[in-house]
């Protein structure tokens, strides 16, 4: 069966196409923040440690939200490596890198998100669509307030 949701099938595919970048994104991004959890070093390993484990834990909960959202709207919802890696414009880590240079890509992976869910937004709010607008305004929430908290470890 179709939904019948009050929204039509052209915007809820627009919509889905959105969502579907911001859930390979943000499933890219919880890859990046595991990869550097298990392999930071340093003199603020600890720290860091904890705070990744916080941040790919967040990360983990969202991925849900957005695949059922998406699910909501009547489309399938992307889920193997080779459709994040053509939606996504995240870039995977090593965990090669050091400390700071492992902070500094999530927070140009943490602002490429925001910018996706702030992208994804007009064809949600054209639609009316609010269960969608809040669930995007809430990612760009959590993506900018922890872009700003790992930029304000780098000094």
């Amino acid at each position: 069966m179709e939904p019948n949701i009050g929204i039509n099938e052209q915007q809820r595919t627009q919509i889905a196409d959105g969502l579907s970048r911001l859930l390979a994104d943000s499933y890219s991004l919880y890859l990046k923040t595991h990869n550097y959890h298990w392999n930071v070093t340093g003199p603020h390993f600890n720290s860091l440690h904890q705070m990744f484990e916080g941040q790919y834990t967040e990360l983990a909960a969202a991925i849900d939200e957005i695949a059922e959202r998406i699910r909501s709207l009547g489309v399938r919802a992307p889920g193997s490596y080779s459709e994040f890696a053509r939606l996504t414009g995240i870039a995977e880590g090593t965990g090669e890198e050091s400390a700071e240079e492992m902070t500094r890509q999530l927070v140009l992976g943490h602002e490429a998100v925001a910018r996706t869910a702030r992208e994804a937004f007009s064809a949600a709010d054209d639609a009316d669509d609010e269960p969608t607008a809040d669930l995007l305004t809430q990612r760009m929430q959590t993506h900018e307030k922890t872009a700003w908290m790992l930029r304000s470890t780098l000094g």
